[in-house]
């Protein structure tokens, strides 16, 4: 019995989508949207960044700190490790062609290991510093300009990170939301030198590489998190509930008679699933292929993030791999 296959967009031409109802392909793919999303919110965090950065210098200027320079360089540093995600969210709207017959949706993972390895850098500079600090403690002076620097890094990068992590898993993209946790270390980076400098001014000079080894361990937290989400999707695995919802999305069908070698796999923030479902062996190949287009219809009804659905029919009596 042949295959269905999520078919190239015509005008006319109707299947389920992530809605509740149908949508012509005449309108806009849902993945442009949520591309188109994944762009607006990089850009917006972006410009949240380089405001933050922007307030830290005019604290530099009226202050003269040299140490409050690094760290404001840091910070514009930092926001540009937006512009990979950028470029790949761009290369996500691009069509398949016959070298990238999927897509470029990977290189949004891939943007996605570029922000997870950012982020081990910051976990390895914070605890060197602080190590440092215990052995060989520096006077902080200027306090009050170094707290309300880290006062403004603190909320300004709280602020995208709540940002990112929202827009991100709205759309499914491990990669923004890798970003958005990237958003949070620094402001807990930030919030290491606000604590650090008021345990200074309370008389404990160590406090401020103590309070960096605990801002240390907490990204270290954040690292495993952001770390799991991104390998995960480049090594192709997906939530078990996903399968789960596959098979109950098409198991209600009076059709279909078994369900089996289900796969699927992320590429970016859109998933691509492959199933096989087994029909009653008397059924004409037209037949066979009118229940593997009902059965894509309500993959793409039930599952938000599912792009595309690859149905093979099998006579009943021959399911499985193992007939092939």
């Amino acid at each position: 019995m042949p295959d269905s296959q999520d078919p190239p967009s015509h005008p006319g031409h109707e299947h389920g989508s992530g809605s509740d109802h149908p949508h012509t392909h005449g309108a806009i793919d849902p993945s442009l949207l949520s591309s188109e999303r994944g762009i607006w919110a990089v850009k917006w965090s972006l410009v949240g960044l380089f405001l933050t950065a922007a307030l830290q210098v005019v604290v530099v200027a009226y202050t003269g700190s040299v140490a409050l320079l690094a760290d404001t360089i840091h910070n514009f540093g930092d926001a540009l490790t937006a512009i990979p995600l950028w470029i790949a969210f761009l290369l996500s709207r691009r069509p398949p062609n016959r070298r990238f017959t999927y897509g470029y949706g990977r290189a949004e993972d891939l943007a996605g290991l570029a922000v997870v390895l950012m982020i081990l850098l910051s976990a390895v500079i914070a605890g060197r510093e602080s190590i440092l600090r215990l052995y060989e403690p520096q006077q902080v002076r200027n306090l009050w300009a170094v707290a309300a620097a880290a006062v403004i890094g603190f909320l300004g990068n709280e602020a995208v990170a709540i940002f990112r992590l929202r827009v991100g898993r709205q759309i499914g993209s491990a990669a923004l939301v890798a970003d958005g946790y990237h958003a949070r270390v620094d402001g807990l980076t930030s919030l290491a030198v606000l604590l650090g400098a008021v345990g200074v001014w309370l008389g404990f000079p160590l406090a401020d590489p103590l309070v960096g080894l605990l801002i240390t361990l907490a990204i270290l937290r954040i690292l495993w998190q952001a770390g799991r989400d991104v390998f995960r999707r480049l090594l192709d695995g997906v939530d078990p509930e996903v399968i789960t919802e596959i098979e109950h999305a098409v198991q209600h069908l009076p059709q279909v008679k078994g369900i089996n070698e289900v796969r699927v796999r992320w590429l970016g923030h859109r998933m691509h699933a492959e199933l096989n479902v087994a029909v009653d062996p008397a059924l004409s190949m037209r037949a066979g292929h009118e229940i593997a287009v009902e059965v894509q219809r309500q993959l793409l009804r039930h599952l938000d993030y599912l792009s595309s659905a690859t149905i093979h029919v099998d006579p009943e009596d021959a399911q499985g791999g193992e007939h092939h």
